[in-house]
């Protein structure tokens, strides 16, 4: 990508380096030559900007997605340049959650924003974006709702397995400071009007940018698409996101959040029949902005309501058309909400695609069995685990099941020699 590139080799000879080395009584190597931060610099750099970081796995420029335990998943976080598509939960309940965290962390870190809905205004979804967390003060809040949380058996110190005490925890809770990558929100709060108001942010709202009156022919893009590409178009050429040409002004990172893409709202008839009119519009569209997306200093957002697309076809052109796939499956209105393994969750989240950015092989975590819960300051993602069962039914049960099993084994393998006695195993 051309927003980013590789650190320059070490320059020198191996002699000079060494003797450089014994000059000032130091035992490692020394870089000659200008320094990063030196107006001569020859080799390409990674772009300094707040709020990113270079992966340590393929060089590519990361940007957070607002939920730390979501970057950790995503192999340390969301590359500048690709497309982030987010599978609603039937209700649309937690999948607006992780759409505000991905804004607000671009406000925390003095992002440019560009927010496009078509039912909601994008001012009024500013408004109700998560407080940040930034400094000590806020600890106590956290501790205490952490605290709340917690069910009475694991308020008491217990000694359990090794093997479960060396499984990594999924995140760290706890405030950090407007500097670090990643930051924490708390859910109960708005973030403060002054943040908002000294953002720079640009809102496209769909009933204001067209008419009812336009047609459009049948297999091409539908007028909202349409609309919506050519705002993106000229906001990075514009504001000076475009990565292939050079800015005299400083870099900054462009954040994009789509709210409902594919729903009727959009034009879309894809969740209305199974072949409908419209249905290579969606698949256009992500084709155009992805390629908008690889040459800028930018990075999307996407919530789709993938459960009422009526062709599955059209489901895998979609995550095929994506970087990064990521479905919410809430507990509501199904089975799972009563079912005494998951009463300590709201539902799952499952990591469907990673993005191979420079690499054969994807970053991949170890972790499959995801789930997440929202509490009353937070959201939480965490290792899926069954919740100890502190009853004895199960261990009388099994013992007079072996009994009534010894008893039918018979006097030829349960007779021993100090009478009939049933094995023990």
């Amino acid at each position: 990508m051309a927003a980013v590139a590789t650190c320059g080799s070490v320059a020198g000879s191996t002699g000079s380096a060494v003797a450089t080395a014994s000059k000032s009584n130091v035992t490692s190597f020394q870089r000659r030559g200008p320094r990063a931060s030196g107006t001569n610099d020859s080799g390409p750099r990674l772009v300094s900007i707040a709020g990113t970081r270079p992966s340590v796995r393929n060089g590519q420029l990361l940007v957070s997605t607002g939920l730390p335990a979501l970057d950790q998943l995503l192999g340390g976080g969301l590359a500048v340049g690709t497309v982030l598509l987010i599978e609603e939960d039937k209700y649309n309940i937690y999948s607006p959650l992780l759409f505000k965290y991905f804004l607000a962390e671009g406000i925390v870190n003095g992002h440019t924003l560009l927010v496009a809905s078509t039912k909601e205004d994008p001012a009024n979804i500013l408004q109700e974006l998560p407080a940040p967390l930034l400094d000590d003060k806020c600890k106590k809040e956290f501790d205490e709702d952490v605290y709340n949380h917690k069910t009475p058996e694991s308020n008491i110190k217990m000694k359990i397995a090794w093997r479960y005490q060396l499984l990594p925890k999924m995140e760290q809770i706890g405030p950090v400071s407007s500097s670090r990558f990643g930051h924490y929100y708390d859910a109960s709060k708005r973030m403060p009007q002054e943040l908002i108001e000294a953002s720079n942010w640009h809102g496209f709202f769909l009933p204001e940018k067209i008419s009812s009156t336009l047609k459009v022919e049948p297999c091409s893009l539908t007028p909202g698409y349409t609309k919506l590409l050519q705002f993106i178009q000229n906001i990075i050429y514009e504001e000076g996101f475009d990565g292939s040409n050079p800015q005299k002004k400083q870099r900054n990172i462009l954040r994009i959040g789509i709210q409902n893409l594919g729903s009727p709202l959009w034009g879309d008839d894809i969740c209305c029949a199974e072949n409908g009119g419209n249905s290579h519009g969606l698949t256009k569209f992500l084709y155009v902005l992805r390629g908008l997306l690889r040459t800028s200093l930018s990075a999307c957002i996407i919530t789709m309501p993938t459960h009422l697309i009526q062709n599955k076809a059209v489901i895998a052109r979609v995550t095929n058309l994506s970087d990064i796939v990521v479905g919410l499956e809430s507990f509501i209105g199904s089975e799972k909400e009563t079912n005494p393994l998951y009463k300590d969750y709201h539902g799952l989240i499952h990591i469907r695609q990673i993005p191979r950015l420079n690499n054969l092989i994807c970053d991949e975590s170890d972790v499959k069995d995801l789930a997440f819960k929202l509490k009353r300051k937070l959201f939480t993602i965490e290792r899926l685990h069954l919740p100890p069962d502190l009853s004895d039914t199960v261990s009388r049960s099994s013992k007079m099941d072996l009994a009534e099993s010894a008893k039918r084994l018979g006097p030829g393998c349960g007779m021993m020699a100090g009478g009939k006695r049933h094995l023990d195993f």
